[in-house]
């Protein structure tokens, strides 16, 4: 890792995928440049550790989706991450009789009429909150929203049609069996970086911009911030002259709640590999299962929207007692025993996140590209929350990066 330098031709806020996107397409171009990181470590909200001798969790980013048109696919093949393409266990690859077969095509049928009803609405251009497209009275309807909380962090009543509409999904959806984290991390290895270098303060009243940190202070002439939209709207990091639309355009943009939690799963071998389990409770506030990922004695749950908060506020270990619970519902309580907790994700109260990923608020689509527009041609933005099709992914980001890099070199060659 590199020194905090006090001058540099660009200084990069953030050593996430959109900051290491970012580095990596300003190589070879003869610029300084610097990747200030608050964290101890590389990839932002992609972390991968060993929560056991026997397992490998991913507490952020695990998928990399829409593999057919992610970035880091090639990246993985570069660096020699081996993948693995099976299908996800989301829909059909039930554990159990918890989610009877008829039950899981019905449900199937009606969520997918949920999703043309939005789609359709989006075509009229006019935004509205997803949830006013939930057929009244469907049973459904609990479990739809259970399924937002997932894929959007929040519940359907938070969350923009229009913004759902614009989000590309290939449906090819691998991970890398060493890890998505430990595959950023990798990437990013050999890019200049200062790590335990919090941000407080971009200065471009001056000629050059001053960046304030807790390592010290530096100048430099472009400015590419990455961070989390929660951070720019919370004034974590501060702006002077102040920039109210990109503060207005971030709440517009809030990360939703989305954590994990990893249980050591005694006899695994008595369990199906790469199983999925989720019972048909006809509620919002429930857990979903994955069964031995990649075949590791372990099952994964994930929490997401106003639950996923509740736990997490809760304290530590919420997460396991409720996945241990709900578990042992639909399997028996005989399972408990076999049940032991190894690691779980804190994204809503990690400082430097303060949320997973983004969504747009109903009436805020738009607020993607006001805050990956460019400030004076001194100021750029990146990160997931600008990407106007990936949003919410680690590809997105990556990509978003290389793109204010490019804004950046664009900037230069202006007279």
């Amino acid at each position: 890792m590199s020194s905090l330098p006090s001058s540099v031709d660009v200084a990069i806020i953030g050593a996430g995928a959109a900051g290491l996107g970012a580095v990596h397409a300003l190589q070879g171009s003869g610029l300084s440049v610097i990747v200030l990181e608050a964290r101890n470590r590389l990839g932002g909200r992609a972390w991968t550790v060993q929560a056991s001798p026997e397992v490998i969790f991913d507490v952020g980013c695990g998928w990399l989706h829409s593999a057919d048109r992610n970035s880091f696919v090639p990246i993985a093949k570069r660096l020699n991450f081996a993948l693995n393409t099976d299908l996800p266990p989301w829909r059909d690859r039930a554990f159990g009789e918890v989610f009877p077969e008829r039950e899981r095509d019905e449900f199937a049928h009606e969520i997918d009429a949920f999703y043309d009803r939005v789609s359709e609405a989006a075509e009229a251009g006019e935004d509205a909150p997803a949830e006013r497209y939930l057929e009244p009275g469907n049973r459904w309807n609990p479990m739809i929203n259970a399924v937002s909380t997932y894929v959007n962090g929040c519940e359907l009543d938070r969350v923009s049609i229009l913004d759902m509409d614009a989000y590309e999904d290939t449906y090819f959806n691998w991970r890398a069996r060493a890890g998505y984290g430990a595959l950023i991390a990798a990437y990013g290895a050999s890019c200049p970086v200062v790590l335990n270098c919090n941000v407080s303060l971009v200065d471009h009243s001056g000629r050059r911009i001053r960046i304030e940190t807790s390592s010290g202070t530096l100048t430099a002439d472009k400015v590419i911030v990455t961070v989390p939209t929660n951070l720019i709207a919370n004034e974590a990091i501060r702006f002077s002259p102040p920039l109210p639309a990109k503060v207005d355009a971030a709440a517009g943009l809030p990360l939703g709640f989305d954590e994990k939690v990893v249980l050591a799963l005694e006899d695994a071998e008595a369990f199906p590999k790469e199983g999925n389990l989720r019972g048909a409770t006809m509620r919002t506030a429930m857990g979903t299962y994955h069964i031995r990922p990649f075949g590791q004695p372990c099952i994964d749950g994930f929490f997401g929207g106003t639950f996923a908060r509740e736990l997490e506020d809760a304290g530590e270990g919420a997460f396991a007692a409720q996945s241990i619970d709900e578990i042992a519902d639909y399997l028996g309580s005989d399972i408990r025993r076999k049940l032991k907790p190894l690691a779980e994700s804190r994204w809503g109260h990690d400082p430097f996140a303060r949320g997973a990923y983004s969504h747009a608020l109903p009436g805020h689509a738009g607020d993607r590209a006001v805050l990956a527009a460019p400030v004076d041609g001194r100021l750029f933005f990146a990160g997931e929350a600008t990407s106007p099709n990936f949003f919410t992914t680690a590809h997105g980001a990556r990509d978003s990066g290389e793109r204010a890099a490019k804004e950046v070199l664009a900037a230069l060659l202006r007279p």
